[in-house]
């Protein structure tokens, strides 16, 4: 059966209610740096690949948000496929570390530390076997060539596992069951869903556009569009299982066209319980165990310790502020210009904007090469890019960054002059 198209694109008068059904979902953030986008971004975008088109009845976009809401799937286990092209340029193994020091690692920490490893989900393509059983045990493994990473959480232990390091990271489970989340990049289609399901509001277009069968089940799929010029997002499209109401495909294609900057979905996928051995751990032998506490005393020494301010131990991609809200300098005075999908997060670092040119050696010249020098009212800066978000820092310090257009910023950064 060809896809059907439900032209049902909510109004203003639905939005109070889609809020209300979509309070599980994570808060839409916008990222305050590029090195840092790769991991705060990486759910909002995935390509849809559909192995036929099921006959279901036919659904709302409201309806279909309702039924995301309401899902409540506490027993999995499965295959998922992640796949992210933020277009990040080569920094030769430099990327890779200021994304581990932003997430807690340095010199004298542990390889098996979660907040670190699934920062790799930022770029590649990554397979993971997830396993759940309750609000209270999961499983999340990342299989690697000849080596394998996993996270096990049973009751108050979380437990990190580095096979190729034989390292161990221990800590205890938050008791806030929003605040653990937010300490890990999403990793499953469900949480990318509600990341973007979060940012729709009246500047957004939702609608139901077919159907799908992903990991062998009936979906329907729902699209996600902004309304407003200016976003670099095209289109977020979700696969919805048409039985459960979970998520379980994830695709976020950019305005400019081509390969999805993210693409997460299952390949197996079953809602039966796992065995209760799945979420056993216990630290193999000859292995390094670091405990949670010992790697906090580490965090805070040296370097690390100045790279970390204002960081709260890998935790950057806080919630952003409401549209003109102020909290005084660098990031913890952030505020918001314009709203949706075209909003921008701004700060004044107080200082300085990055070394360029010949004034900043040879440091400068590298980083005019990963940046393009723009003008305008507000003076000068340097616009550094990837297919998704875009970050303006101007020659006296101010930051402009959002899953905006260099256009877009470079007005923001006028406008704010």
């Amino acid at each position: 059966m060809a896809p059907y198209a439900s032209d049902d694109s909510t109004t203003a008068g639905e939005v109070d209610e889609q809020r209300s059904g979509r309070r599980k979902a994570a808060r839409y953030i916008v990222p305050v740096t590029v090195v840092g986008v790769a991991a705060a971004t990486i759910g909002l975008v995935p390509a849809l690949a559909d192995s036929g088109d099921p006959d279901l009845p036919k659904i709302t976009a409201q309806q279909l948000i309702e039924k995301i809401a309401k899902s409540d799937v506490q027993q999995l286990s499965g295959t998922v496929k992640i796949s992210t092209d933020l277009g990040l340029p080569d920094l030769g193994g430099l990327e890779s570390s200021l994304m581990s020091g932003a997430a807690g690692q340095g010199e004298g920490g542990s390889s098996a530390d979660p907040t670190a490893k699934l920062t790799e989900l930022a770029s590649g393509t990554h397979t993971l076997r997830v396993a759940a059983d309750g609000p209270d045990k999961q499983k999340l493994s990342l299989l690697e060539n000849a080596a394998e990473y996993s996270i096990v959480h049973n009751g108050k232990d979380v437990w990190g596992y580095d096979s190729k390091s034989n390292e161990v990271y221990h800590g205890t489970a938050s008791e806030s069951p929003e605040r653990g989340k937010d300490q890990q990049p999403p990793a499953t289609p469900k949480d990318f869903a509600e990341e973007a399901l979060k940012a729709t509001d009246d500047t957004t277009s939702v609608t139901v556009d077919g159907t799908a069968q992903v990991a062998g089940r009936d979906a329907y799929k729902l699209v996600i569009k902004p309304k407003q010029s200016g976003s670099t997002v095209g289109a977020v499209t979700v696969a919805v299982d048409a039985k459960t109401g979970m998520p379980l495909k994830f695709t976020l294609t950019p305005a400019s066209g081509g390969a999805a900057v993210v693409d997460a979905g299952f390949t197996q996928v079953s809602f039966a319980q796992p065995a209760a051995s799945t979420f056993d751990f216990t630290p193999p032998k000859g292995a390094k165990v670091t405990e949670e506490k010992d790697a906090a005393k580490e965090f805070g020494k040296g370097s690390e310790k100045d790279f970390g301010k204002g960081f709260d131990k890998g935790r950057a991609r806080e919630h952003a502020p409401k549209a003109g809200e102020d909290h005084g300098k660098g990031l913890d005075g952030m505020k918001t210009i314009g709203e949706g999908w075209s909003s921008i997060a701004t700060f004044d670092t107080g200082g300085e904007g990055m070394p360029s040119g010949k004034a900043g050696g040879e440091f400068g010249g590298f980083i005019d090469s990963l940046g393009d020098k723009v003008t305008g009212k507000f003076g000068s800066g340097t616009v550094f890019s990837t297919r998704l978000i875009n970050a303006l820092i101007t020659d006296d310090g101010k930051v402009y960054v959002g899953a905006v257009t260099k256009d877009a910023l470079v007005k923001a950064a006028d406008a704010g002059k």
